[in-house]
């Protein structure tokens, strides 16, 4: 037999289970998605983007919460942002800029005995608090940090 029938033919068969399993409903694009908080993504400020996440619009200041970014970036459209949280038990991490139209950034969900520490890029449209909300055994703790935005790079 022909090795490229053989491909053709488990190509086809591969094709056709995947094709009856969609029609059966085995699979649709929600099981295959993750579940997002839409609505804290879509609020307008930090209290009801925190509602939409924790449930939750209170947090507590810590200074275990270290977050790195430049204190000027010269392109607001991909600043750089780390956060190292020293807290036991942290459960995830969420990142809000205050001064952008829809503040809720970023949310990560941390596995148990994980290192408290995650990195992305964010966009931030002019100069802001970058706030790192952690949540560790229940409670919300916050850090902040600003940032200068530059417009063209100038540093003014």
């Amino acid at each position: 037999m022909n090795t490229k029938r053989r491909i053709f033919l488990k190509g086809t068969l591969a094709g056709s289970a995947v094709a009856v399993a969609v029609g059966a409903g085995l699979l649709s694009p929600r099981q295959v998605l993750a579940a997002w908080p839409k609505e804290a993504f879509e609020a307008k400020d930090i209290a009801a983007s925190l509602k939409g996440v924790y449930n939750a619009d209170m947090t507590t200041p810590s200074n275990d919460i270290e977050i790195k970014a430049p204190d000027i970036a010269e392109n607001g459209a991909v600043v750089p942002v780390t956060v190292n949280a020293n807290i036991k038990g942290i459960e995830s991490i969420s990142l809000f800029v205050e001064q952008n139209g829809t503040p809720l950034t970023a949310v990560f969900n941390l596995a148990p005995n994980a290192l408290g520490t995650v990195s992305t890029r964010v966009k931030m449209g002019k100069t802001s608090n970058v706030v790192a909300v952690v949540k560790a055994g229940g409670t919300l703790y916050a850090g902040r940090k600003e940032v200068k935005v530059t417009i063209g790079g100038c540093g003014g």
